[in-house]
């Protein structure tokens, strides 16, 4: 028998719904929208159309997909971060929008050069240097799978003239100074990724946890940031929202001034910054 989109959506939301899963709507929404290769805000339109028995099987076969918890972004295979779309893979950090108050913080102030700690997808690289274009960047990571994916998102921008990346940890091999640095490190502790909700065990786990106390990727590159920063140069790190405090004291502790945490749009603390002090302070009252 013969099914509508309407139908077959109808259906789909039902059986996500049924199963536990939060916002059972949007995303039946987004994997209709994905097999009829159509943009969401068109689906309206084609809600009474007959769909074929091709498109059926894949839209039965994604709500599946979803059901086992894996992330709708894996499914479509891209990411929506600060208006732009990504390609996303299970090599990779989905981009979050929380991340958005970090880019926000970035680019406050005008840089020439960044150095981006653990690119993952590229999202927070990529995204800076499309909104600074003179700017340059490198990103590392210690998955080469990771960095493909990065390179790919890219490429895909027009910024693969821009963006380098290099398989490092941290600061491994790194030559030169930046004015702005920037990672979302692992910041989860082993003890809690049980907890933790099911999709993220389609995601790296190298990219959520440091299978210590979480604070582990902040320590090396507290201890390496300043080497890496030019005269003035920023470092802004996401972080869990109770690790304020202990990372501001690990650059507290490097000599860094003006260190401050940021809120994200819930209220919740997301984000450490702080900059290397002025080489050469006015000589006050001379």
């Amino acid at each position: 028998m013969s099914k509508t989109v309407q139908t077959a959506l109808v259906a789909g939301t039902k059986r996500l719904a049924t199963n536990g899963i939060e916002g059972a709507s949007r995303d039946a929404r987004l994997l209709m929208a994905h097999v009829l290769d159509i943009s969401p805000d068109r689906l309206t339109l084609v809600m009474p159309d007959t769909m074929s028995e091709t498109a059926f099987l894949a839209f039965e076969a994604a709500i599946d997909r979803r059901i086992l918890r894996e992330p709708v972004s894996h499914i479509l295979g891209r990411r929506q971060f600060y208006g732009r779309e990504f390609i996303v893979t299970p090599d990779v950090l989905d981009p979050r929008p929380e991340t958005e108050t970090l880019i926000a913080e970035a680019l406050s102030r005008p840089f020439n050069s960044v150095l981006d700690l653990g690119v993952g997808s590229g999202a927070i690289l990529l995204t800076l240097l499309a909104e600074q274009p003179l700017a340059k960047g490198l990103g590392t990571d210690a998955s080469r799978a990771a960095l493909d994916v990065a390179a790919r998102n890219a490429q895909a921008f027009g910024l693969g003239g821009r963006a380098r990346f290099q398989q490092a940890d941290w600061f491994e091999g790194v030559d030169g100074t930046f004015e702005l640095i920037v990672s979302n490190p692992p910041y989860i502790a082993a003890d809690e990724m049980a907890g933790l909700a099911p999709e993220l065990n389609h995601e790296p786990r190298m990219a959520l946890t440091d299978e210590a106390d979480g604070l582990s990727a902040y320590r090396a590159i507290a201890a390496g940031a300043r080497a890496h920063l030019a005269p003035r140069g920023r470092i802004l790190m996401e972080i869990g929202p109770t690790q304020g405090a202990a990372v501001s004291d690990l650059l507290l502790e490097q000599g860094f001034k003006g260190v401050r945490v940021l809120c994200d749009l819930d209220g919740r603390d997301r984000v450490v910054c702080a900059q290397v002090p002025n080489p050469h302070p006015r000589n006050v009252g001379k």
